[in-house]
């Protein structure tokens, strides 16, 4: 730490000294929030292995109320699940719809705009910020970076379907219209809306490998775009708990969602698949 200030101290030209500390300040305050994150993680593992506060106090060397306050301070544990920093979630796009080639834009569902305000206030109470970025019609997205989240159907991303295609327990497929399977028990999971235009949909979640084997990236995304909703919304309900069965390590489920036609609001979500674990 000393050499990294000492370097910050020695930059000649003031604007850029004054930058570099910006830079370094930034990052010192990443690494306080991640470590207030992990006291206080601890500090309710121990309160729950059956410790009490006077024995976690007596241990920690401060006093009882000390440690009340120190397990009240920080984000949440379940903060982890998505990351330590800044956010990307990157959002499938494809071409405009109606228009000559030359004229075509790139477009994103407004279900999955509507998927990223969701997730970013979600991530704001876990005191990280976040941004999003258009991932071209081509299909092409750089998953080898950390603090990220997917929300990018397989038929609209080659890279993702290749990825999608290392879970043994769970898989998008296609007849006359796509649907989950569950390839455990061989159960199939089709969309309400394919199936006599109810409201509702299936999605699909999981912490999947990056293609570079340095790490993992959080997945969303439905048969259809309103399913990716679903999935936000039991992020947004449930996370602590998820959190608590997976904590950081690989895993894939399946969700189902209710909405209103109408507004397009997601009403209810639930799991309707195990918690499939990737590693042993």
């Amino acid at each position: 730490m000393h050499e990294e200030i000492q370097r910050v101290a020695q930059v000649e030209v003031p604007v850029e000294r004054a930058k570099a500390a910006i830079a370094l300040m930034a990052d010192y305050q990443g690494r306080v929030t991640e470590l207030s994150r992990i006291r206080r993680e601890a500090i309710e593992e121990a309160a729950a292995g059956g410790m009490s506060q006077s024995e976690i106090a007596a241990l920690l060397g401060v006093s009882r109320g000390r440690v009340g306050q120190l397990a009240a301070q920080g984000p949440p544990p379940e903060r982890a699940f998505f990351g330590t920093d800044l956010m990307t979630v990157s959002l499938g796009g494809k071409y405009e719809a109606g228009k000559a080639p030359a004229e075509m834009g790139e477009v994103v569902a407004r279900e999955d705009l509507d998927n990223f305000d969701k997730l970013r206030k979600l991530l704001s109470t876990l005191k990280l910020d976040s941004k999003y970025e258009v991932i071209p019609p081509t299909g092409i997205v750089n998953l080898n970076r950390d603090n990220h989240v997917v929300v990018c159907g397989p038929r609209l991303s080659p890279i993702i379907a290749q990825v999608l295609e290392g879970d043994d327990n769970l898989r998008f497929q296609k007849d006359q219209a796509w649907h989950l399977v569950d390839l455990k028990t061989q159960e199939v999971y089709r969309s309400p809306m394919d199936e006599g235009g109810s409201a509702g949909d299936v999605g699909y979640l999981a912490r999947l490998p990056r293609l570079d084997g340095k790490g993992t990236f959080i997945y969303i995304a439905g048969i259809h775009a309103i399913g990716a909703n679903g999935v936000v919304h039991y992020l947004e309900n449930h996370l602590a708990d998820l959190y608590r069965e997976v904590r950081t390590r690989r895993f894939s489920t399946l969700i189902s969602c209710r909405y209103d036609p109408k507004t397009l609001e997601v009403l209810e979500s639930k799991r309707v698949s195990p918690i499939y674990r990737h590693e042993a």
